[in-house]
């Protein structure tokens, strides 16, 4: 059978050393893969070299796979960055959200991200961005909605003379 090749095969190694990164499952297969060659009697540098990872962890992967098994391979949660407000500051917000932003001094119609924001600024002295106040929106249940804008009623006259059968 006649030797296959990819064209571009750097550029190609990285695009699916990206895609196994972002996928979860594609991790944890990643992680089988690599196991099974070290299974097959290959040294953790030549699976590191042939995979694109570190022999450091490879070798930290067959440590987790011999004290875990296949369980030690999954992703552990990453739980992220603790949050800046407590649960009785997210459930002051929430019933703030559920009343009018005059009510506490602010102006505006409608609550939307900047406007949370400051009011968080202003009430507990903890600045969080805007974005993260959106996202605060959605996990208490609520929709951003934007005012419909008012248009300005037109000339009349003008609206007569654009029109093409007068």
């Amino acid at each position: 059978m006649k030797k296959l090749k990819i064209s571009d095969a750097d550029i190609a190694i990285l695009i699916l050393q990206d895609e196994i990164r972002r996928s979860y499952e594609a991790r944890y297969d990643h992680r089988l893969h690599a196991i099974l060659m070290v299974a097959q009697d290959m040294s953790c540098r030549q699976v590191a070299q042939l995979l694109g990872d570190s022999p450091r962890t490879i070798a930290y992967w067959v440590k987790r796979f011999e004290a875990e098994g296949l369980s030690g391979l999954a992703d552990a949660d990453r739980p992220g960055r603790p949050s800046k407000l407590n649960q009785a500051q997210i459930q002051t917000i929430e019933l703030v959200l559920r009343s009018h932003p005059s009510k506490y001094g602010l102006a505006g119609n409608l609550w939307d991200g900047k406007l949370l924001s400051h009011f968080i600024d202003q009430e507990f002295g903890i600045q969080i961005g805007v974005r993260q106040c959106q996202r605060l929106f959605r996990r208490l249940g609520f929709r951003l909605r934007k005012p419909r804008p008012l248009i300005a009623k037109a000339d009349p006259q003008a609206q007569q003379d654009f029109k093409k059968n007068c």
